[in-house]
C-alpha cells in the first residue's frame, strides 16, 4: 500500500468524523436496548478498531470497557483467520478471548471495502444476566469462572448478513430474563451494523487505502502528542499501592502495587509485586488489566488527547500471570470490571502524583452493588431482576477544583448513570423514599472530593425476594492524594418490615427481602487533594450553606 500523507485540516475532520459514528452508535444502542441496565444506566461502550485491531476511536461511554474491546477484536481476528467474510458478524464475552468479565457481552463486526477488511465495528453491553449460579451476573460465592455465568468464545453469530437464530437461543435459553437479554443483542448487533452503514459511505469517499493511511497518521498524532506530555514530566521511580476490602472468603486487605518509571517521554508500568490471585471475584482478567493501565494514564493526559492506540503506545505493560491483577483463566473474575480495575488506577495514581501532582486526581469512590431478584404483582408471571446504580460514590477533588458528587466510580468516571428515579419505580415494585447527597462522606482537603449519595428505598414485591451483593469499600474510602484525606467506606443497611436492621456485606449470596422491608444505602464520596488546612474559607462556608458538611 502507497502510503498518503493527509493535510492535517483533513486529518481532524477525518478524526472527528470516526468519532461522531461512534458517538451515534451509543445513541442507537441508548435508544434500542430493552434493560434498565443500558437504556437508563448506559452500562455499555462503543469502539471502531482498524483491520489490524488497533483501538482508532471510541465514545465517552464506560472507559474500563474500552481498553478491553480491542483485544476482543484480535481475539475474533485470530480464532477467525482467513475466514472472515462480509456480512458475518461475531460475538464472545471469554476473559481468556479478550473479555473483561462474562456478563459483559461484546459483538464484533467486520467492515468491507472493495473485498478486503479494513475495520471492526465493536459494540460491549453489560447484560442484565448472564446464567450462573445467582441472578445478575455477579456471583460472590463462586470460586471458579464457571459458576459465573455463560462462556461464549469468539463465535460466528450471523453470516451473509444474517444471524444464527439458533444461537442466539442457546445463548439467551441460558439466562434467566431472556427477553431482555435477546433484545440487548439485537441493540447491540444493530449499533454494530450502524457503524458498518455510517463507515461505507467513508471508504468510498476517500478510498480504503487513503483512510488506511490517515488513521495510521491520526494515531502517529495522538502518540506524539501524548508524548510530549510525558517528556514535560521528571524522570523517576515511584511506586503506589491500593488496598481492597476482601475476596469474600478468607482473604482481607489485598493488595495492588504498582511501580512506575518514566525516562523521556514514555512510562513503565509494573504491577508484578501485587498480591497474589483469590479465591473469590475480584481477580483481573488480563484484558481488563491492560485497560485499567490505560484509563489510568487516559487521566493524566489533556482532554483533548484522542484516546486511541498512539496514545497508549506510550505506556509499557509488565504484570505476572497468578496475581489478583492478572488471574489464571479459570478464576472468577466477574467483579473485575469495577475491583481490582478501580485499585489498579489507584495504585497507578497514588505513584504518579509524585511524579505530576496537579494530575493526580483524588481517588474516586468504589462499587458496592445490590441485585434484587422477584416478583412483580403488576406483571403476572414476570419475575424481575433489579441492579442497583442509585446512590453513586463521589468522584475525587483534583487541582482544578473540588469532586463531582454522586458522579460515581474512577473505572466509570460518570460513564454509569442512575436514571430517572420515576422511571425506575414504574418498571420495578420499588418505592424511592430518600434520595440525595449524603453530607461529610467526602474526603476533606484543598479540594474536596465529591459526596457520595444516600437512598432510602422500600421494595415492595409481591411475595418474598433474593438480594446479592457485590463489590467494595466498605473498609477502605477513595483515596486521598497531596495530602488530602480519604473518602468515607460505603454503609449498608436492610431494615426489616419488623424493626431488626442487618448491615449488608459487600459480597453476599441469597440475602432474603420481604415486602415491606426497606434498603438504606450511605455511599462513600471521593478522596480530597491537597492539605485541608489550605482549603479556601470561603469554600468551606459555602459548604456549610449548602449542606454538604
Amino acid at each position: 500500500m502507497t502510503a498518503h500523507m493527509t493535510d492535517p485540516v483533513t486529518l481532524a475532520v477525518l478524526d472527528n468524523r470516526l468519532r461522531a459514528i461512534v458517538e451515534e452508535m451509543g445513541e442507537a444502542m441508548l435508544r434500542t436496548s430493552y434493560s434498565q441496565i443500558l437504556n437508563s444506566s448506559r452500562d455499555f461502550s462503543i469502539a471502531l478498531c482498524d483491520a489490524g485491531c488497533r483501538l482508532v476511536a471510541q465514545a465517552d461511554h464506560i472507559p474500563v470497557h474500552v481498553g478491553a474491546m480491542p483485544w476482543a477484536a484480535k481475539s475474533v481476528a485470530d480464532a477467525f483467520a482467513g475466514q472472515v467474510r462480509e456480512g458475518d458478524c461475531f460475538l464472545m464475552n471469554d476473559p481468556a478471548y479478550g473479555g473483561s468479565h462474562l456478563p459483559d457481552l461484546t459483538v464484533v463486526l467486520p467492515v468491507f471495502a472493495e473485498g478486503a477488511l479494513r475495520f471492526w465495528s465493536v459494540v460491549r453491553a453489560h447484560q442484565t444476566d448472564i446464567g450462573g449460579a445467582t441472578m445478575g451476573g455477579y456471583n460472590p460465592g463462586a470460586t471458579e469462572l464457571w459458576q459465573e455465568g455463560l462462556r461464549v468464545p469468539p463465535i460466528r453469530i450471523g453470516e451473509d448478513g444474517g444471524l444464527r437464530e439458533d444461537l442466539i437461543r442457546m445463548i439467551v435459553t441460558n439466562t434467566r430474563l431472556a427477553r431482555d437479554v435477546r433484545g440487548d443483542l439485537m441493540a447491540m448487533i444493530g449499533s454494530a451494523r450502524l457503524g458498518e452503514t455510517r463507515l461505507k459511505p467513508l471508504l468510498a469517499k476517500y478510498g480504503p487505502d487513503y483512510l488506511d493511511s490517515a488513521v495510521s497518521q491520526i494515531l502517529d498524532l495522538s502518540e506524539a502528542h501524548a508524548r510530549r506530555i510525558v517528556a514535560a514530566w521528571p524522570d523517576g521511580e515511584w511506586t503506589g499501592e491500593a488496598i481492597l476490602d476482601d475476596d469474600g472468603f478468607d482473604r482481607v486487605d489485598i493488595a495492588i502495587r504498582a511501580r512506575v518509571t518514566k525516562r523521556g517521554d514514555g512510562l513503565r508500568v509494573d504491577l508484578t509485586e501485587s498480591d497474589p490471585q483469590t479465591t473469590g471475584f475480584v481477580n483481573s482478567s488480563f484484558a481488563n488489566m491492560r485497560s485499567a493501565v490505560a484509563m489510568a494514564f487516559a487521566f493524566l493526559l489533556d482532554p483533548e488527547v484522542s484516546k486511541n492506540d498512539g496514545a497508549f503506545r506510550v505506556v509499557e505493560v509488565v504484570a505476572k500471570q497468578g496475581t489478583v491483577v492478572w488471574a489464571d483463566e479459570t478464576r472468577p473474575v466477574t467483579m473485575c470490571t469495577s475491583h481490582c480495575s478501580n485499585e489498579i488506577v489507584e495504585a497507578i495514581i497514588r505513584a504518579m502524583q509524585h511524579c505530576c501532582p496537579e494530575r493526580a486526581m483524588g481517588g474516586w469512590g468504589r462499587r458496592f452493588r445490590v441485585a434484587i431478584q422477584g416478583k412483580d404483582a403488576r406483571r403476572p408471571g414476570r419475575q424481575f431482576v433489579w441492579h442497583m446504580f442509585h446512590a453513586r460514590p463521589g468522584g475525587g477533588g483534583s487541582s482544578g477544583g473540588d469532586g463531582w458528587s454522586t458522579s460515581g466510580e474512577w473505572h466509570s468516571a460518570g460513564g454509569l448513570k442512575f436514571g430517572s428515579v420515576e422511571m425506575a419505580e414504574a418498571r420495578f415494585p420499588l418505592l424511592f423514599e430518600h434520595h440525595e447527597f449524603l453530607p461529610g462522606s467526602q474526603g476533606d482537603g484543598r479540594y474536596r472530593g465529591g459526596l457520595g449519595g444516600e437512598l432510602v428505598m422500600k421494595i415492595e414485591a409481591d411475595g418474598p425476594s433474593r438480594a446479592n451483593t457485590a463489590g467494595d469499600g466498605a473498609r477502605h474510602g477513595a483515596a486521598g492524594m497531596q495530602g488530602g484525606e480519604d473518602g468515607k467506606p460505603h454503609h449498608y443497611v436492610l431494615r426489616r418490615a419488623d424493626g431488626t436492621e442487618q448491615v449488608l456485606k459487600t459480597k453476599q449470596v441469597g440475602i432474603p427481602v420481604q415486602p415491606g422491608d426497606r434498603l438504606h444505602v450511605r455511599a462513600g464520596g471521593g478522596g480530597g487533594w491537597g492539605p485541608p488546612a489550605e482549603r479556601d474559607p470561603n469554600a468551606r462556608e459555602r459548604d456549610a450553606r449548602e449542606g454538604y458538611v
